[in-house]
């Protein structure tokens, strides 16, 4: 089991409130706040965003270059994939692969993805 994730971002902000949403919608609660950073839980697992030093936001993050393609998450049904397909669309976050939705990881998987705010992709995918 994952102990916990740290992404970096640009926007400390905007990034917290955009995954504060979801997380919270997925169960996650406020684990820790600091000027610099926050972090979600769920269970023994949590994901801290920390805001990315000036010095090196140079080279603005891309899921295809080495390092970090995606994160998914557990979904808890196919249900709360569409559900969260139209919240996120409300909020116009841009989904991924409309074209193959939500089979775009194959016809066995039942998924959505879309990317935050720095663009890291994210799949939020049924059982």
């Amino acid at each position: 089991m994952i102990h916990h994730i740290e992404i970096y971002v640009s926007d400390l902000q905007r990034s917290a409130a955009f995954w504060g949403w979801f997380l919270g919608e997925l169960g996650y609660r406020l684990h820790q706040q600091w000027n610099e950073g926050a972090s979600w839980k769920l269970g023994h697992a949590y994901l801290v965003l920390v805001q990315a030093k000036k010095a090196y936001m140079d080279v603005p993050y891309h899921r295809k270059r080495v390092g970090l393609n995606h994160l998914a998450f557990h979904a808890s049904s196919r249900r709360q994939v569409d559900e969260m397909t139209v919240k996120l669309r409300e909020r116009n976050v841009r989904i991924l692969y409309e074209d193959r939705h939500p089979h775009a990881g194959g016809d066995g998987t039942y998924a959505l993805f879309f990317e935050d705010p720095d663009r890291i992709k994210v799949e939020l995918v049924a059982p």
